[in-house]
């Protein structure tokens, strides 16, 4: 029989080796633009993003799917939307759906190495009964919102509260910014954290997402943006930065920041109609261009060996999972589309991936649908790649909306191929000049499609009606 001692030294033993696992802090700006950032376009003020991206690690070449909710899967689950049924277009308020509950997440995986695991921000992977929602999957605490957008003074969306404390519906916060209340939210969580347990925590911000407001403070900061949309958007930008700022400071005042890894990635690129900027690549959120699916992304802090430098191996979305689980120092899962980058990204050594799926959605356009793929250099689109097409400067010095070059194409047959390496603007299309390229990467994307099921994408259900549930987005109307 084991003795008191015994047992008192195997707790401390435990305990000690759970708090040397390092807190991760995983952030995602909804929408920021690839030229939204300080250190691209010095127009712009984000001088905390801007120093935790230099003193770390710059993903070049990140990518993600062109809108939040697929996004948003791939991130939890490390699965390819066409393969869960979350590739066409975003989850809706009033639809049945949600991510597959038969996908361990994040949260769930690092529980299991001993995380204490909190969510603030933006949910949008499903709500329609309570184990969609975040503390049903993983997460011990969660306040924010479930849908894809919302008022960021009222919180509410088509004139229903969408604002929770973990299940409980939140009124307490009408008029005051959300940004502000996630960033009190945050602290709190931080400030009573027991420290001998790692912390995860995930940050999905609503900045910049439509619609755009902000507080007159932040876009007072941007005299010379004569464009008031462009302004504002701005401003929405900057209280993002001061939010991680006030973010990291917590951490500090804890002793936890030395111990702690930031990721940060936006969901999708840049929304051009919205006033977000993706030059000089090309399109933006919902298209397959570079400027919808490669997006701003950084991590920094605990346990990156190589650090002030850009990294230029590829990554996806579906990395992440497996990336944050072998940054805690557990074993990932190897059942999913996703692969660890931990060892590539932290030494800088190349990136284990070498193809991706952009998306495959035949209900874009049904003859083909929107489809993209990349192998190597290169990348191939077939179909309709998304209605955000040109390319598109800041709108800083004209108060008129200018579209530079609004391209679109609705030919579901046609073919695109781009070395997106040599030319990551995606100007010369190279499909009549390299037959052999084109085969061999429809060749690869048709066995992708084999594998793809068919978009959950149902019409809405009635039994979603918020007024049935005291004129608040609330979970429990329907069976999946």
């Amino acid at each position: 029989m084991a003795t008191t001692a015994t047992i008192l030294l195997l707790v401390s033993f435990i305990g000690g080796a759970l708090s040397q696992r390092p807190n991760i802090v995983f952030i995602v700006a909804d929408d920021l633009g690839w030229n939204d950032v300080g250190f691209r376009n010095n127009e712009m003020l984000t001088p905390n993003m801007d120093k935790m991206a230099r003193d770390g690690v710059i993903l070049d070449r990140h990518y993600v799917q062109p809108l939040c909710s697929p996004s948003r899967s791939a991130f939890m689950s490390g699965v390819f939307p066409f393969k869960s049924g979350l590739q066409h277009d975003v989850i809706q308020a009033r639809q049945s759906v949600c991510l597959p509950l038969n996908y361990t997440i994040i949260p769930q995986e690092l529980k299991k190495l001993g995380y204490a695991t909190h969510m603030v921000g933006k949910w949008h992977l499903g709500f329609c009964e309570w184990e969609c929602t975040p503390t049903f999957r993983g997460f011990d605490t969660f306040f924010g919102y479930y849908n894809s957008m919302e008022d960021y003074y009222l919180h509410n969306m088509s004139g229903f509260l969408d604002f929770r404390n973990n299940k409980e519906a939140e009124w307490d916060y009408q008029g005051q910014y959300s940004a502000w209340v996630f960033t009190q939210k945050i602290v709190d969580v931080i400030n009573t954290h027991d420290k001998n347990q790692p912390l995860f925590l995930y940050l999905p911000f609503q900045n910049v997402h439509f619609p755009t407001e902000v507080p007159k403070v932040y876009e007072d900061r941007f005299p010379n943006v004569v464009n008031s949309g462009r302004r504002i958007y701005d401003g929405m930008v900057n209280a993002l930065d001061e939010a991680i700022g006030n973010v990291t400071d917590a951490l500090k005042e804890r002793g936890l920041y030395d111990n702690t890894l930031f990721l940060l990635t936006a969901d999708n690129g840049g929304e051009i109609f919205s006033h977000g900027n993706n030059w000089p690549l090309r399109g933006g959120k919902h298209s397959l261009w570079e400027g919808g699916t490669r997006v701003t992304a950084f991590m920094s802090g605990a346990g990156l060996q190589k650090t002030g430098y850009t990294y230029d191996g590829m990554i996806h979305a579906v990395d992440w999972l497996p990336t944050l689980v072998s940054a805690a120092g557990g074993t990932p899962v190897t059942d999913r589309d996703g692969v660890d980058q931990w060892d590539s990204i932290r030494n800088g050594l190349p990136s284990k991936r070498t193809e991706f799926i952009y998306n495959l959605d035949y209900l874009v356009i049904p003859k083909e649908g929107q489809a993209g793929i990349r192998m190597g250099d290169y990348k191939l689109l077939m179909g309709y790649p998304g209605s955000q097409d040109g390319w598109h400067r800041p709108m800083n010095k004209t108060e008129d909306d200018i579209y530079e070059e609004t391209i679109y194409d609705l030919n579901p047959d046609k073919l695109q191929l781009f070395d997106v390496m040599a030319d990551p603007t995606e100007r010369n299309d190279l499909s009549e000049d390299l037959p052999d390229v084109v085969a061999k990467l429809k060749t690869r994307l048709l066995e992708y499609k084999s594998q793809m099921v068919p978009p959950n994408y149902p019409d809405t259900n009635p039994n979603s009606d918020p007024t049935k549930y005291g004129n608040a987005w609330t979970p429990g109307w329907c069976k999946l």
